[in-house]
């Protein structure tokens, strides 16, 4: 290991939190980029440095003092909790991101750059198996930002000293995942006897490939370790896997005197990842799945709501 010095924005989000977390078991020195509002609970022995990710100078000053091997980015705004339709949420993600990417390049130093991007830029397919070769579209200004990115990154890709992986992400979570996301409204109702949500959720019949973010974590952290590059790269559970199979999963371990009543919809739907290239490459072995998440949520919950 020549340079073990890790940048990581958005450090402490979910990936963020689980990503340092494994980086410092394996004595990486971890430098997490972080909002100047954010006063989240840190992680021990991770450096934190709060920054507007749209200071250019301080931004640049910042990445030639570290002298980073890798820079892993995960500081973007979220569409499940943002409302889409603010003017800035564009213009905001789009400056801060390339403003990332130009600092790197500017310094001249040999900095591997992990863009952490969303299945939704291939919302465009049906019942899809998506590969690193799918077709991508940008069927909201979530996935607009992230397309135009891809695209920055390949113009980007001339400069011999800048590389790159665009990570394509599909759904994934653990105890981690901010409270407004599906899975921690779900286990919430089921510690609350909220059968009405349930039953919502239930009826809409929700379809698609689900993770525990940990195994998600645990291929990027490969990566890093590697020190190797992708144009693009999928990370996911290559299984569909139904939200009303949690949810029964849920009541019949922890409340089974919630009721179903409703049928669910016909919902065809759905986004399936191809993760063969990852765990080749990568040597990736899957060792959690998003019911071993799902339980450790409710769990983390339960022990929140007494």
């Amino acid at each position: 290991m020549h340079n073990n010095r890790i940048i990581i924005t958005g450090a402490l989000g979910q990936d963020g939190r689980i990503l340092s977390k494994k980086l410092v078991s394996f004595k990486y020195k971890v430098f997490g980029f972080i909002k100047p509002k954010n006063n989240k609970p840190k992680i021990k022995k991770v450096i934190y440095k709060k920054i507007d990710l749209q200071n250019k100078k301080k931004l640049l000053d910042l990445i030639k003092n570290i002298n980073p091997s890798t820079i892993v980015h995960f500081g973007s705004d979220n569409p499940s909790y943002l409302d889409l339709k603010t003017k800035d949420f564009l213009t905001n993600n789009i400056l801060s991101t390339k403003n990332l990417i130009d600092a790197i390049i500017k310094t001249n130093l040999k900095i591997n750059f992990i863009f952490a991007n969303t299945s939704q830029i291939y919302l465009n397919k049906k019942n899809k198996i998506i590969n690193e070769s799918s077709k991508i579209s940008t069927p909201n200004i979530y996935t607009k930002f992230r397309v135009k990115i891809i695209n920055y990154l390949k113009e980007k890709k001339k400069n011999k000293n800048f590389k790159y992986s665009n990570l394509i992400l599909f759904n994934h979570d653990s105890i981690y995942r901010n409270k407004k996301f599906l899975l921690p409204r779900l286990t919430k109702a089921i510690i609350n006897n909220n059968e009405k949500f349930i039953n919502e959720i239930y009826e809409s019949n929700i379809q698609g490939d689900f993770s525990h973010a940990e195994d998600i974590c645990d291929a990027i952290y490969l990566l890093i370790k590697k020190e190797i590059n992708f144009d693009n790269l999928i990370l996911s559970s290559s299984k569909k896997t139904k939200i009303n199979s949690i949810i029964n999963h849920l009541i019949k371990k922890y409340n089974k005197s919630i009721k179903i009543t409703k049928k669910p919809k016909k919902n065809k739907f759905y986004l399936i990842g191809n993760n063969k290239l990852a765990k080749k490459k990568l040597n990736w072995k899957i060792k959690k799945n998003i019911f071993i998440a799902a339980d450790e949520i409710f769990n983390n919950n339960k022990k929140n709501s007494l």
